[in-house]
């Protein structure tokens, strides 16, 4: 492992997202390019750096310029699967760098920044990161302690242009929306995928939740006034919502530490009165995970 470390490169986007808000000038490369609306938030010279490709997963790795960029490590950042080892290992082989894996979930994304704070020489830094995720997922933790079961509000997340994909419950996407609410997005085949899966109208007539989140660019604009959409009680009292985006999707997609801000707004939006948070306050520290 490098002594000094300079020059990173993320694994993937969740990685990138994670990094990039503890060490955006180590970065030389990219795992993808950034959302479009992520301009405003990022520096030209961030937005401009080269894409790499994602380094498991996907055939899109571009071995010649990392070979350009000659990163001193990769980082990887996430969920610690099984064959995290072999992963890292043959990333390496392949590309001929070390590799590091830093587990994080949205319980211990606080000591994944701890960790990551000591590798890179910034404790300083990782320590306000992690100290602002804690807290959120804290805060979000001890509310729905308190709204109990019984007190969860019934509701989906759709995606897709047309609204007809859902995030299932107990999918690895919709681990925010089942912590804050009774997600009864019910199926036997659950996608591992951000799009969800795909599913009829009937059936989410059916389902007809209390409150219905639809993703950034999906199908906010237009069930309103569409006829069909209209039969659901979330559609004709107004309880649909779409989710805020940027610099990245505040509720995953991909699963980062955006989600923090997603878990503040979300709860505020479904328990006004039990959460009492000051958003503007979370807004402006939202500033900190950019």
């Amino acid at each position: 492992m490098p002594a000094n470390i300079t020059k990173i490169v993320p694994s993937g986007s969740l990685a990138q997202i994670v990094l990039f808000a503890l060490a955006p000038d180590m970065f030389v490369g990219l795992s993808g390019e950034w959302d479009p609306s992520a301009e405003e938030y990022i520096e030209t010279a961030y937005y401009e750096l080269p894409v790499l490709g994602q380094f498991y997963g996907k055939d899109d790795l571009n071995l010649e310029e990392i070979a350009k960029v000659d990163p001193q490590i990769i980082i990887d950042v996430g969920e610690s699967k099984s064959s995290i080892v072999e992963d890292m290992d043959g990333i390496s082989e392949q590309v001929g760098i070390p590799t590091v894996h830093i587990e994080a979930t949205t319980d211990t994304m606080g000591e994944a920044y701890r960790t990551l704070g000591k590798l890179l020489g910034r404790e300083k830094e990782a320590e306000a990161l992690a100290e602002y995720c804690d807290k959120a997922n804290a805060d979000t933790k001890d509310l729905m302690d308190k709204m109990g079961e019984d007190g969860k509000v019934d509701l989906i997340y759709s995606t897709g242009e047309d609204g007809l994909s859902v995030l299932a419950k107990d999918s690895f996407h919709a681990e925010i929306i089942d912590k804050v609410s009774n997600n009864i997005a019910v199926v036997d085949d659950i996608s591992s995928k951000g799009s969800g899966n795909p599913v009829d109208m009937e059936q989410i007539i059916t389902w007809d939740p209390d409150v219905i989140i639809l993703a950034p660019n999906s199908a906010y604009s237009s069930v309103g006034e569409d006829e069909t959409w209209q039969q659901l009680k979330a559609i004709k009292n107004g309880n649909y919502y779409e989710v805020p985006s940027g610099p990245y999707n505040w509720m995953g997609f991909p699963p980062s530490v955006n989600r923090y801000m997603g878990m503040i707004w979300i709860t505020q939006l479904l328990y006004p009165e039990e959460a009492g948070y000051d958003t503007g306050r979370h807004l402006r520290n939202r500033q900190i995970i950019m």
